[in-house]
């Protein structure tokens, strides 16, 4: 083939632009600047960050979807049993407040256990649910916070009674099954239940606080309390339990505890933090809300009206 057949078949394979008529320079100079940008031959810039945040879209799983209501038999049947306990509690320990909390606080530590006992035993028969770990971090510095109350009311001499110590061991060794119990079969219902709970904690203690505000600002500082609100809770300063100032976390400083009322205010105020959470896990299944309103009472879902 000679050379001007090549060159014929090269032409004849090659892909037809059409012909643009090139453009004087006064029309150029005419364009505005994003018609003069369009005649540019030079490819146009990717949009680097609009294509990461359709990467980031891609990647990041959809919210879970909040649990339902819960259902008002079981709201019922949770209030029944906490009004039912606390209620004969009050009742027997009316004018011992110390060996009260003490048994309050020992009941009140064993809901946090079961839940670690039972988030636990799923991971180790392959749970993998990426809200477990965050959980039983709360989960076990609840546990602590709880513990360290319950520390507080033995320095008081909450448990200076063989028979008080047996009613709290007894009512914890119970109470500890039937929550794992609760708790395999609907975590929903189960995290009610401890959320009553630390509601009528943090109502017995601020009607305790009002009650012996006086006596309670002359008597000194038990030394566990110091150790755990000025010292440890700074080394834990992560701690989700440990900011008992009214919630403000993580803090530069503890509370500094002039007297065993600002002890009984910490807390009081431990009480409602936990609450809090457990408000959030009842009605939202997570630590905190999506949207970020403060906690609010757990509502049943009523039945449709017929």
């Amino acid at each position: 083939m000679t050379l001007l057949g090549v060159v014929a078949v090269a032409a004849a394979l090659a892909p037809h632009r059409p012909l643009v008529a090139p453009r004087s320079r006064p029309a150029l100079l005419a364009l505005r600047p994003d018609e003069l940008r369009g005649t540019s031959s030079a490819p146009a810039e990717p949009d680097v960050r609009a294509a990461a945040a359709e990467v980031s879209k891609l990647l990041t799983p959809p919210p879970a979807a909040p649990p339902p209501p819960l259902e008002e038999p079981i709201f019922k049947l949770n209030t029944l049993i906490v009004d039912s306990v606390k209620g004969a509690i009050d009742l027997v320990y009316r004018d011992h407040d110390y060996a009260r909390f003490f048994v309050l606080e020992t009941v009140a530590r064993v809901p946090y256990f079961a839940y670690l006992s039972v988030l636990h035993l799923r991971e180790t028969f392959g749970a993998r649910d990426p809200g477990y770990t965050d959980r039983m971090r709360t989960h076990y510095f609840e546990a602590d916070n709880e513990l360290h109350h319950l520390l507080i009311m033995e320095s008081l001499g909450g448990n200076s009674s063989a028979v008080d110590r047996g009613v709290a061991q007894t009512m914890a060794f119970f109470y500890y099954w039937y929550v794992v119990a609760v708790f395999f079969a609907s975590p929903q219902s189960a995290y009610h239940l401890s959320e009553l709970i630390e509601d009528h904690a943090y109502e017995t203690y601020d009607a305790f606080l009002n009650e012996n505000a006086a006596e309670l600002k002359a008597l000194p500082v038990p030394d566990v309390a110091r150790q755990y609100y000025e010292q440890d809770c700074m080394i834990a300063h992560f701690d989700p339990a440990c900011s008992v100032d009214g919630g403000a976390a993580p803090r530069e400083s503890g509370p500094r505890l002039r007297s065993l009322y600002d002890v009984f205010v910490c807390v009081r105020n431990d009480e409602r933090e936990h609450w809090e959470t457990l408000c959030n896990l009842v009605q939202h299944g997570s630590l905190a809300s999506a949207d970020g309103r403060p906690a609010e009472s757990t509502q049943p879902r009523r039945p449709p009206e017929s």
